[in-house]
């Protein structure tokens, strides 16, 4: 038998500050209404799913670009199919330029002169125009920093579409180019490509244009089909995001026999070898850019004059309904490959679901040989596509890889960047977090640089239970600079952000979380606090049928975080309110006290009264485990809305002899931020009749 005595809440309380953990908790704000930033509306329901009336743009690329080696330079073109699918007629058009922060003076090298160690002269816009049914319009852009303003002469209609066409080059940034760089390796260096096309800005229902500019953080870009090649020198491997549509010009027939081995093959297949990688090649040679061509239009293998060797290949990749694609290049790249355990893709001929095996693949430079080290990158790979695929949502893409260079860690479609030199567990938990960016945010498509929580943090929540899942818990529990950093457990890690005055909250916009709380925040907080609602709040079943729920019903679409909010309050079956305040609106934590111990007319047999006190601003769910003197002990989940009316309340706990121990959270798992109240041990003075012996 369980009764609860209930005390009210002190009057007192209501004057407490917002932010923080005041003194006095007070119910009637924690448990009050909350206001989601964004309203439901036709376009947003009040359930968290997208409205009747939802809408999406959508954006094509047709790209081709040169790297020179030499000179260290990318050159491109490109040919951009923008669908306006809004409601709204549209009389400009905004791109991003991204290259462009590497400006000396641009807004992020101010903001963030961290990430700026290197400079360049940025993006070099060569040429804009309209292109239409054979005729061509030339734009004047007008840029500013890494934003580009393209004036229509006519209004773009619903429904309408356009094809921009953009040539441009621009100078790789040096080793540490901020998630795109050139650096060096034993056999070459390593061409890390990323943010290296004009790429149209989002057009939505939330701000219309989304025009933030680019100060290093990440990015927010609608969803299309990539057609892009790259032209290298000869000696060059290219690992780059979705399909590889002409092998046969870039591959020998052994590397293509190679790829068709791993294709049935749960271990790696070497694809290129060691050997092949030292043997001698030819000096490199300046590349002369064809970027006025049509991208369609196939480049020509240069020739070494008097030989039939190319100086160059073009590498031609094909990715669908992706928002993004990235590539590395290099002729330093071993490359081994093995089978992904996953259905084929929907579409097209059996035959050619078949002729299109999904990999796992791994490139990186001799440096990172070794059994603790890129010997196993493919395993990894293979364990994060196949079990967030069968966890979360399938994988949509036909290969999945990680490339090694000089290791800025980041993510794009199909293809992670890591560092060579990562070892044992620090290299299997980056492996696994870059890869679980795959779902968030490259397949539910969140704005990141508006709330970094929906990318790091839900990306950071899988990755712990990823941990757990691989090889019976050989790297379990995640314990390393993005989660519980200090002592593994995240209960007790969270707490000194928590009590942190300066710490911001999840809410906060991603380029305000300065590099000394990014990963305490956005990834270590925002994932804890999945973890909390996972296992204290609603519980493993209920939540992860509704997370899943989540990912397929905004999979290829740009949720809001008031999106996420409505949705796992409706699918969950709770009104979540009093945590989305406590935990993403304030840094509000868990507080509790016990004591003391009394008994039912000062009789133990008639059973214990523990008086339990609520201290904190964020009432989760809390034990209270009771051990009586002879070792058995009995356990009492008191639930958050104990909390609604009282700040303390007396259990009842049934019984038949003194209190040993009254304790909470004995597993601490909850961020209690003052343990020191938490257990009373002392067994009251009582007066035991004869009777009673």
């Amino acid at each position: 038998m369980l009764a609860v005595l209930a005390l009210p809440v002190s009057s007192g309380a209501a004057c407490a500050a917002e932010a923080g953990n005041p003194p006095v908790p007070d119910p009637t704000r924690i448990f009050a209404p909350l206001a989601y930033p964004e309203d439901a509306n036709m376009y947003r329901s009040g359930s968290g799913r997208r409205g009747p009336q939802a809408w999406q743009n959508r954006t094509d690329y047709d790209i081709k670009v040169t790297i020179d080696p030499v000179n260290r330079t990318l050159s491109g073109s490109e040919i951009i199919t923008y669908t306006n699918n809004s409601p709204d007629d549209l009389d400009v058009l905004w791109v991003q330029l991204d290259q462009n922060m590497y400006r000396e003076g641009s807004r992020a090298d101010f903001a963030n002169p961290e990430r700026h160690q290197f400079h360049t002269d940025g993006i070099a816009i060569e040429s804009v125009s309209i292109e239409d049914e054979g005729r061509s319009t030339p734009l004047v852009p007008v840029i500013s920093d890494t934003r580009m303003q393209l004036s229509l002469s006519d209004a773009m209609h619903k429904g309408e579409k356009r094809r921009i066409r953009i040539v441009w080059h621009y100078t790789i940034p040096g080793a540490w180019g901020g998630r795109t760089a050139v650096s060096s390796s034993k056999n070459g260096d390593i061409y890390e490509i990323a943010q290296f096309y004009p790429r149209m800005a989002v057009y939505d229902d939330v701000r219309g244009w989304d025009t933030a500019p680019y100060l290093g953080q990440e990015f927010y870009l609608d969803y299309g089909d990539f057609d892009y090649s790259v032209t290298v020198p000869s000696a060059f491997v290219v690992a780059g995001s979705g399909s590889l549509v002409n092998p046969s010009d870039v591959l020998s027939q052994e590397q293509r026999d190679r790829l068709a081995q791993a294709a049935k093959s749960e271990q790696r297949i070497m694809i290129r070898t060691q050997a092949e990688v030292e043997a001698p090649a030819a000096p490199p040679v300046p590349v002369q850019a064809d970027a006025g061509k049509d991208p369609k239009t196939p480049d020509d293998h240069k020739l070494a004059a008097g030989s039939e060797k190319p100086l160059t290949k073009t590498w031609h990749f094909h990715m669908a309904n992706t928002r993004d694609v990235a590539f590395m290049a290099s002729a330093a790249f071993l490359w081994d490959a093995a089978k992904l355990d996953l259905p084929p893709l929907p579409g097209g001929s059996e035959k050619d679901r078949q002729a299109q095996p999904r990999l796992a693949m791994s490139f990186y430079p001799v440096e990172g040989i070794g059994a603790q080290g890129w010997d196993r990158s493919t395993s990894y790979v293979k364990h994060a596509i196949e079990y967030f695929s069968s966890q979360w949502s399938p994988y949509p893409w036909p290969n999945a890889i990680n490339a090694a260079g000089h290791g800025a860690a980041m993510e794009y479609p199909g293809i992670a960047f890591e560092d060579a030199k990562s070892r044992g567990p620090q290299f299997f938990s980056l492996t696994t977090h870059e890869l679980g960016h795959q779902w968030f945010p490259m397949v539910v498509g969140s704005n990141e640089r508006r709330h970094a929580f929906m990318d790091e943090g839900f990306d950071t929540f899988i990755d712990v239970l990823a941990s757990v899942h691989f090889n019976s818990g050989e790297f379990a529990p995640k314990h390393d600079a993005e989660y519980a950093p200090v002592s593994g457990n995240p209960a007790v890690d969270i707490v000194s952000v928590l009590m942190d005055p300066a710490s911001p909250v999840l809410m906060a916009p991603s380029d305000t979380v300065s590099e000394k709380y990014r990963h305490a925040v956005s990834y270590f907080k925002a994932a804890y606090g999945l973890t909390l609602l996972r296992e204290q709040i609603v519980g493993p079943d209920r939540f992860d049928r509704a997370f899943r729920a989540y990912v397929g019903e905004w999979a290829f679409h740009h949720p809001t975080a008031s999106d996420f909010f409505r949705f796992m309050n409706s699918e969950t079956g709770e009104d979540l309110s009093w945590f989305w305040r406590g935990w993403y609106f304030n840094n509000w934590a868990p507080d509790y006290a016990v004591g003391p111990v009394s008994y039912v007319e000062n009789d133990p047999k008639k059973g214990a009264l523990v008086r339990v006190v609520n201290k904190g601003w964020l009432p989760l769910p809390v034990v209270l485990q009771v051990t009586w003197m002879d070792g058995s002990a009995a356990r009492i989940r008191i639930p958050t809305e104990t909390w609604m009316l009282r700040n303390e309340l007396t259990v009842d706990v049934a019984g038949t002899q003194p209190v040993r121990t009254a304790i909470l959270d004995p597993d601490r798992v909850i961020p209690d931020i003052d343990r020191s109240n938490n257990s009373f041990g002392e067994i009251p003075t009582v007066t035991i009749s004869s009777g009673n012996h």
